[in-house]
């Protein structure tokens, strides 16, 4: 299964998640300008657990050192499909996470799930002298946060088939809970030398213990200020919805999110209705003063009748700000 997309839109721009990923990408490329010593780059930077538990070698370093290692590794990677998937994971469930959570939050918040996957690692394989590297535990912490936060949310996934590629969107919950259950399997058995599995194990259950803690603590000031700078003024373009209708109604009902400049100002959207395998999209106009609560009508969008009329689609505006009032 490979993720494309997920359906929760975020309120902010995720300038944090943002940088993450763009201070890996530039230390990758740090590690190839290295060329055939970019092994040692890994060696002298990454997480190796002897280092840390065997006397023998622990005594040459100080205490600084081995706090470094714990949050440096997470930010090296051992090749291009290591980091694209890494960050391809971060991209898709990051944004929701931070948004949820606020900017400076989500920062300690990462590095805090990175941190606590290294020790999961340590303790799993505490004799390991190979350098253990790659953002997987802090992001698996993540996408535990987001299997509690938005269990509901429907990611968009890929799946082939023999040679052909199949799209189903499948709910969050269940996309993250295989994905936490092959990690537990790969984990127990041992499945493949040289990946920490225990570290995506750990993250993923550390992510999901800390982001209610996380969740009470107040945000700072610079925070707040920081949110309003970054507070997104557009809805997506695209949405898709699931509209809904009664059992005896040719009628169908769903919610479109909007922003409030767009409420003022008015938009242009682009609707994506999932009907059976296919996909049905159309291109709604929101008129400038719709209110939350206002609801738009779609004429002949609807379900078909017995008589081959059909009936109207229609969505009611919502303004797309969950989390603006979150402290």
């Amino acid at each position: 299964m490979f993720p494309i997309r997920d359906t929760i839109p975020s309120n902010t721009v995720p300038v944090v998640n943002n940088l993450i990923i763009a201070v890996n990408v530039l230390v990758f490329l740090m590690q190839l300008s290295y060329g055939e010593a970019s092994s040692q780059f890994l060696f002298h930077f990454g997480l190796i657990p002897a280092r840390l538990t065997v006397e023998q070698y622990s005594v040459h370093f100080t205490l600084s050192q081995k706090a470094f290692w714990l949050i440096s590794y997470m930010f090296l990677h051992g090749g291009f499909m290591h980091i694209l998937g890494n960050m391809w994971m971060l991209y898709i469930f990051g944004d929701n996470v931070e948004d949820r959570l606020g900017h400076f939050r989500y920062l300690v918040f990462y590095l805090a799930c990175g941190v606590l996957a290294a020790m999961v690692h340590i303790v799993s394989d505490p004799y390991s002298k190979l350098p253990t590297v790659g953002a997987s535990g802090a992001i698996a912490g993540v996408m535990g946060a987001y299997f509690l936060l938005h269990p509901r949310a429907k990611v968009l996934t890929l799946i082939p088939i023999i040679i052909i590629p199949l799209f189903f969107e499948i709910p969050a919950f269940f996309f993250l809970g295989v994905w936490f259950f092959m990690q537990f399997v790969n984990a127990a058995g041992s499945a493949s030398e040289g990946v920490a599995w225990w570290a995506h194990v750990g993250g993923f259950i550390f992510g999901m213990l800390l982001v209610p803690l996380f969740s009470t603590v107040p945000q700072i000031g610079a925070d707040r200020a920081v949110r309003s700078v970054t507070q997104r003024k557009r809805s997506p373009r695209l949405q898709v919805l699931h509209p809904e209708s009664a059992p005896s109604s040719a009628d169908l009902h769903g919610v479109l999110y909007i922003t409030p400049s767009e409420s003022f100002l008015g938009a242009k959207k682009l609707v994506n209705i999932p009907w059976g395998y296919e996909k049905r999209l159309f291109t709604v106009v929101v008129p400038p003063g719709m209110n939350p609560g206002a609801k738009l009508r779609l004429k002949g969008l609807g379900k078909a009748r017995a008589d081959g009329t059909r009936g109207d689609l229609y969505l009611e505006i919502a303004l797309n700000r969950r989390s603006q009032e979150r402290q």
